[in-house]
């Protein structure tokens, strides 16, 4: 048999108060403190494998030179800039939200929600342009054809980390105090 829920019901305890503190309990799922554990670390880990990898990338395609081929040492950005440029953009944009997700403070969950944000609408607008005006992209950038050349990582990357950040708000003052 079970025990009858605490006084305002089961959401109001898996809510907690500011009780919970000093009654040793956890503190609630949706607790921004929480943000980077479980899921929320892997999402950190994963934002940050893809700030290294964009930012590694886009550093050998604005620094590099071809290798072979129809444009054998010529500047790789000078024969796409528009896409690495793009390329670039993409690795500062999962630098900052990697940075904000990982830190536990309120002003970084608005950090990292813009820089998410961000994410989604260039790589919507990238992959449109990507398919409607091949000829800006002589190379593909991150977030062309949907992240087609990461495993399509990057349009779901920042759908997940909505749904995270959105599920995980932080608590204004007078929420906790109640």
């Amino acid at each position: 048999m079970q025990q009858p829920a605490p006084k305002g019901g089961r959401i109001a305890a898996r809510i907690g108060n500011a009780d919970n503190a000093d009654s040793g309990q956890q503190p609630p799922k949706n607790d921004p403190s929480q943000k980077n554990r479980g899921l929320g670390r892997l999402l950190v880990t994963i934002y940050g494998i893809f700030a290294l990898a964009a930012f590694a990338r886009s550093v050998w395609q604005v620094f590099g030179t071809q290798p072979s081929g129809e444009y054998e040492g010529q500047r790789i950005f000078d024969i796409a800039p528009v896409s690495i440029s793009l390329s670039v953009v993409a690795a500062v944009v999962y630098i900052v939200a990697t940075f904000a997700l990982a830190v536990r403070k309120p002003s970084s969950w608005y950090v990292a929600l813009v820089a998410v944000i961000v994410e989604f609408v260039g790589v919507i607008v990238v992959s449109i342009l990507s398919y409607a005006a091949p000829e800006l992209f002589d190379r593909a950038s991150v977030w062309s054809h949907f992240g087609s050349g990461y495993g399509y990582v990057p349009i779901v990357l920042p759908c997940v980390g909505l749904w995270w950040l959105l599920t995980h708000r932080p608590r204004k003052a007078k929420e906790v105090a109640a």
